[in-house]
């Protein structure tokens, strides 16, 4: 995953390459190196930076003093560990030197000492949690705890941090006498969490605070520049590829055990049919060596151990989760083999949605959780086809097609984005042909690209779904489509808004150095582009706008780019010449008219707005909570009250949900596995273990409400403002 440019404008880096130091230093009583490697690493990323990056001229040398701030912030969120004295001596020894080391001499040790420092203090601090928790604590005051810490001050010092842990530790009890546990049986689920903390402290390795460190510098330039690990890099591939090799297990680890909490569908662990759910793994073994015993292990190490090669074995030994005799152990030999991760491929169902004559409607929608790309060469599905977004959904689409649907929704909600030219080949699939994207690189330079087919894969009517979480290369698709006039946007008051592309380059491609290293190196992911729409308008920091808005929780909620730090600015282009225009006023006036009816007379959107309201109101009431135990049990009560009757509504109208058949390419998702909730566990019950299970809600208001456009929509077309039209509303232009 490069860019051929690159290896031009890196061509000095070998001279730089020779200052590199190995620096050892320590954090509380261990010891982290910065390797050869990965100084190379660090020098490499930041002449990325400098010489690909979009942004690359609006940051100075002397913008790197923000890095120490934002490495304490990554490394302690909540503001609860470091003191401010402590910013103001790290800012002042390591500040203005950031650049200059990282840069010249691939060195990081601030990076180490910083995070001395905060183990220390965390340590500390622990140990006084522990002597506090045998004291008594007043819970019938009128104290308040500030949940939000992000943007605090660090404390002015120890007295200060004292009181501030005081609240704290009173706000984590209350949370825990919620639940009716007695008051020594919460101290003690508070002082196993600390316990587990300082476990996690000492587990700490020195790559994982280089990849903190380093991708702090990177986020200078924007929020989606990075570094990866190598770990880190790895499971991205996994994330966009949606493979990996392995035994298709998902693991977790309670009480330092490692569990196995779900098996993929189709995977060698479930073909298998040895190993189950909530089986417990003592020890991971490879053919022909000792097995290593995994108790209390980093799960990121146990992951690494379990895959390997394709065709190669594992041996697991593992405790069955069914022995009737906790010390029966058994051993289970796996072959690893390519996993493919279906939860997140593309899958579609056909709704039966009254039309305005009561009549059933079939009217298809196509999920998409994210773009992601093609299998490896040669690899194919169950179903004999390469995957790959657009392929899924244009073999998706054949399926709804031979069905019969009069409608299609594209459902992006939540999709973050993906493969850039996977968002192109897919808006090809509605349009006869034209640009899609524009984009524009550092020098200024525009390159639109688009679908050259002129095949459609449908043709019907269409709507977009989207949300605050819908983001990059579903902006894209959505804008696009909107832009041509094709579909009709329907969500949130906006999409996410990141209108910016990345490149991801593993550092052994790009440094000659590291290009026979036999380790894994890292990657670097930078923003070497923006991109426009076929009208001109950047989806960057404003996002997509919907023809039709719904109301949503999502819009009361910190979501999007303008909410991230060093966001690029939003600026538009010159149109690209294309067949198409955004629908008309005759077109979206009725529909808007139509939507806002049912919004303001529909119960299903009364008992939205009123969820939305609630929803305000605590989270409002959760900036400052209050202390007092008698007082959050009455809020407590309340609030089980109105989600138990939230939740009566709900069912009453899910009764009466339009009926569906689900289409899947591939093995089904694995049922959802979790651990039973107590009947007094705080948090919103409204949906039921089952329905969690099913790809499609009973009742998804925007959903329903997408469906009833699409009814609408058909109908319009057949008024006498449509009758001599080139094509009905929503349809794609017949092919010329």
């Amino acid at each position: 995953m490069t860019t051929a440019f690159f290896s031009k404008n890196l061509r000095f880096v070998a001279a730089v390459i020779l200052l590199g130091t190995s620096a050892t230093l320590s954090a509380a009583d261990r010891k982290f190196s910065t390797s050869t490697s990965l100084s190379t690493e660090a020098r490499t990323l930041i002449q990325l930076l400098e010489q690909a990056h979009f942004n690359r001229d609006s940051v100075k040398s002397s913008d790197y003093t923000e890095v120490i701030s934002a490495y304490m912030g990554d490394l302690d969120g909540q503001r609860l560990f470091f003191l401010a004295s402590d910013k103001s001596e790290f800012e002042e020894k390591y500040g203005k030197t950031v650049y200059e080391n990282a840069s010249f001499l691939g060195n990081i040790d601030a990076a180490y000492q910083i995070y001395a420092t905060y183990e220390n203090r965390a340590t500390t601090r622990i140990n006084w949690i522990f002597d506090e928790l045998k004291k008594d604590f007043d819970l019938t005051t009128d104290a308040t705890y500030g949940t939000d810490r992000t943007k605090a001050d660090w404390p002015s010092n120890l007295v200060n941090a004292d009181e501030l842990w005081h609240t704290r530790l009173k706000f984590e009890l209350v949370a825990e006498l919620l639940n009716k546990k007695p008051i020594e049986e919460a101290k003690k689920t508070v002082r196993k969490r600390y316990e587990q903390m300082l476990k996690s402290l000492s587990e700490t390795e020195g790559r994982d605070l280089a990849e903190i460190y380093l991708g702090c510098i990177a986020r200078l330039y924007d929020p989606h520049s990075t570094y990866f690990s190598p770990e880190t890099f790895e499971e991205f591939g996994i994330q966009m590829k949606l493979q990996l090799v392995g035994i298709g297990a998902m693991l977790a680890m309670e009480d330092d055990n490692c569990i196995v909490k779900e098996l993929v569908p189709g995977g060698p662990a479930d073909l298998g049919r040895q190993l189950k759910p909530n089986d417990r793994i003592i020890s991971v073994g490879q053919t022909g060596a000792e097995p290593v015993e995994v108790i209390g292990m980093k799960l990121r190490k146990v992951v690494e151990m379990i895959r390997g090669e394709k065709g190669s074995q594992v041996h697991l030994f593992i405790q069955p989760a069914d022995a009737t005799d906790p010390s029966v152990r058994r051993t289970i030999i796996i072959t690893r083999d390519v996993v493919k991760l279906n939860s997140q491929r593309a899958h579609a169902a056909i709704f039966q949605v009254p039309g305005a004559d009561n009549v059933p409607r079939p009217l298809g929608v196509i999920t998409l959780p994210t773009f992601y790309g093609p299998a490896a060469d040669g690899d194919t599905d169950s179903d004999g086809g390469k995957t790959g977004a657009t392929q899924d959904i244009a073999r998706l689409i054949v399926k709804l097609k031979e069905a019969g649907i009069d409608g299609l929704v594209l459902d992006l909600r939540r999709n973050g984005g993906g493969y850039l030219n996977e968002a192109i080949d897919l808006a090809g699939l509605f349009i006869k042909s034209g640009p899609v994207v524009q984009v524009k690189d550092y020098t200024g330079s525009i390159q639109i690209d688009g679908d050259k087919s002129s095949a459609i894969a449908y043709t019907g009517p269409l709507a977009v779904l989207v949300d605050r979480f819908s983001a990059s290369a579903s902006e894209i698709v959505a804008g696009a489509l909107q832009n041509y006039g094709r579909a009709i946007v329907i969500g949130d008051t906006s999409t996410h808004g990141k209108g910016t592309v990345q490149t991801v380059m593993e550092m052994k491609n790009i440094s000659r150095l590291l290009a026979n290293s036999p380790a894994k190196t890292g990657a670097a992911k930078i923003t070497i582009q923006k991109f426009y729409l076929p009208g001109g308008a950047s989806t960057q920091l404003k996002g997509v706008v919907p023809d039709i808005v719904l109301p949503s929780i999502d819009d009361y909620l910190p979501i999007g780019e303008a909410s991230l730090p060093h966001a690029l600015i939003w600026d538009q282009i010159p149109t690209s010449f294309f067949d198409g225009s955004p629908l008309e006023p005759k077109v979206l006036s009725p529909l808007r008219r139509a939507s806002l009816e049912r919004q303001n007379t529909l119960e299903e959107f009364d008992y939205l707005r009123r969820n939305i309201d609630w929803f305000k109101l605590r989270l409002e009431a959760q900036k400052l909570v209050s202390l007092n135990l008698d007082n959050r049990q009455k809020q407590k009560a309340a609030d089980a009250e109105f989600r138990k009757t939230m939740k009566a509504e709900r069912d009453r109208l899910a009764a009466n949900d339009f009926g569906f058949k689900e289409y899947r390419l591939g093995p089904p998702p694995a049922p959802r596995i979790k651990a039973p909730k107590k009947d007094d566990d705080e948090g919103d019950d409204t949906e039921t273990a089952a329905e969690e299970n099913q790809s499609y809600p009973k009742l998804d208001i925007h959903l329903r409400e997408a469906f009833r456009v699409i009814v609408d929509a058909m109908e319009l077309g057949k008024s006498r403002d449509f009758t001599d039209a080139a094509k009905l509303p929503l349809t794609a232009k017949s092919k010329s």
